[in-house]
C-alpha cells in the first residue's frame, strides 16, 4: 500500500545552488518510492550544484524554472535547505511567488534546516507553528511564527523538520500529508 500512496501526485521540489543535498535527495527518494512524480524546480535552466555541509557534491538537472512553473500543476512541494540555496530563493521574485501559491491553495508543503527563510519571505509562516535550524528561530519569531524544537512539526499540510538528522521522521511525515492533499485549515 506504502508504494502507491502518493500514486498520480506530483511534487514540486524548489531548490538552488547550494541546496543540502541529502535533504534534497532523501524527500525526493521517499515521495517518489511512494509513487510521486518529482520535478525540480529552480531559478534557472540546466543544473543546480548541491553540498555536503561546505563541501560540493552533485549537480541535479532542472525540469522548470520558477518563472515557468504553476503552482496549480503540483499537489504539493517541497523546500530543502542547505544556507545558500534558501537564500537564493528569498531573493527571487518568481520562486516567493510560487512558494507563495501552495499556501493560497491550502497544498500542503515540506520544509526542512534553512528552507524556511522562503517561507518568511513569501510571508506564510504568521501564526503557524514549525521548527527550523536552531539559527533561524528569531527570523521566524519575528514573522510571527510559533518556533519550537522538535524532530518534526505539522500545522495544517506544513511539515517541517530541523536537520538531516531528522529526515527520517521527515520523510516520513511529508509523504503522510502529501497524500492527505490539500488543507482547507489554512
Amino acid at each position: 500500500m506504502a508504494a502507491t500512496t502518493l500514486q498520480g501526485k506530483r511534487i514540486a521540489f524548489l531548490a538552488a545552488d547550494g541546496v543540502e543535498e541529502v535533504e534534497y535527495v532523501q524527500p525526493r527518494e521517499a515521495v517518489e518510492q511512494a509513487g510521486a512524480t518529482v520535478e525540480l524546480v529552480s531559478l534557472k535552466p540546466g543544473t543546480i550544484q548541491s553540498f555536503n555541509h561546505l563541501d560540493q557534491s552533485k549537480t541535479y538537472d532542472v525540469d522548470v524554472t520558477a518563472a515557468d512553473a504553476d503552482a496549480a500543476g503540483y499537489d504539493a512541494l517541497v523546500l530543502p535547505g542547505g544556507v545558500a540555496n534558501p537564500d537564493f530563493l528569498r531573493a527571487d521574485a518568481d520562486a516567493v511567488r510560487f512558494v507563495r501559491a501552495f499556501f493560497d491553495a491550502g497544498k500542503p508543503v515540506g520544509v526542512i534546516c534553512h528552507g524556511p527563510w522562503t517561507l518568511i519571505e513569501a510571508d506564510v509562516v504568521r501564526g503557524r507553528r514549525l521548527t527550523s535550524w536552531p539559527s533561524l528561530r528569531t527570523d521566524l519569531v519575528n514573522a510571527g511564527a510559533d518556533w519550537v524544537d522538535e524532530q518534526v512539526v505539522t500545522d495544517g499540510g506544513l511539515v517541517s523538520s530541523r536537520k538531516p538528522d531528522d529526515l527520517p521522521a521527515f520523510c516520513a511525515k511529508i509523504v503522510e500529508e502529501f497524500a492527505e492533499g490539500p488543507h482547507s485549515s489554512r
